[in-house]
């Protein structure tokens, strides 16, 4: 499966992110340890939700959208 996921900072809750993965428990484990760049400065991360594709190509194209103006206008109303 293909996720894509929408994180929250326990510390500070305006900062939100918006990823893409295949290990939805280890990409989530790696953003709370300091191994992504951006959310580093920002631990812990709590998940808020995940959605499943079984094409790739469909999750990407949906976080891509999400990180989009319209997609994050979206994101905001359903599921923050």
């Amino acid at each position: 499966m293909y996720y894509v996921y929408l994180i929250k900072s326990v510390d500070h809750s305006n900062v939100l992110y918006i990823g893409y993965t295949t290990n939805l428990k280890q990409r989530l484990e790696t953003h709370n340890s300091g191994g992504s760049i951006y959310t580093e400065k920002y631990r812990p991360w709590k998940l808020v939700m995940f959605l499943g594709f079984k094409e790739q190509s469909k999750a990407k194209e949906f976080e891509k959208y999400l990180k989009s103006q319209s997609g994050r206008a979206f994101a905001k109303k359903r599921f923050w």
